[in-house]
């Protein structure tokens, strides 16, 4: 755990999900998201954002959780980034970010705006390392632009959920 207390719920809340406890995740970052309202702290609203979209099972909720994540990303500086975490680079967000968005509106047959996503997540992948983060997400980014290709609405089933 950090000193950051809204980072620590908000991992805490993730664990929830990734341990079946969809709901109660939900829950509890629904609320950290009404506590931090439209003004709170960029980082933790991005935070937020990105995973309260993977607990959605309905592609049009997850798409505005996930807009809201790009839009909080836009506003998070280094800094702020640094500050949680010295690793951390904004300009890697976006290549999740943007993928998330044009796995959502393939999933609702939005595939014009699908492939924009898709061609704004490759613009931004030389931000990501030669590691497994960087890996998994260049293999989704292939496995959606090859479901749009296929005018495919399915949801994936490496897709975060």
């Amino acid at each position: 755990m950090t000193g950051d207390a809204t980072m620590n719920a908000i991992t805490e809340a993730v664990a929830l999900g990734h341990a079946g406890h969809r709901d109660a995740a939900r829950s509890a970052l629904g609320e950290l998201w009404t506590s931090l309202g439209p003004h709170g702290d960029p980082l933790h609203r991005c935070t937020l954002a990105h995973y309260l979209a993977d607990l959605q099972e309905d592609a049009a909720q997850a798409l505005a959780w996930d807009i809201r994540a790009i839009d909080a990303a836009d506003a998070v500086s280094n800094e702020r980034a640094e500050q949680y975490d010295p690793a951390l680079d904004v300009r890697g967000f976006y290549p999740s970010l943007h993928l998330n968005l044009a796995d959502n509106y393939r999933r609702l047959a939005s595939f014009d705006a699908a492939q924009r996503e898709v061609d704004a997540a490759r613009a931004t992948l030389h931000t990501l390392g030669e590691d497994g983060y960087g890996t998994t997400i260049r293999t989704a980014l292939d496995g959606v632009e090859a479901a749009i290709r296929a005018r495919n609405t399915r949801s994936r089933e490496s897709a975060p959920h």
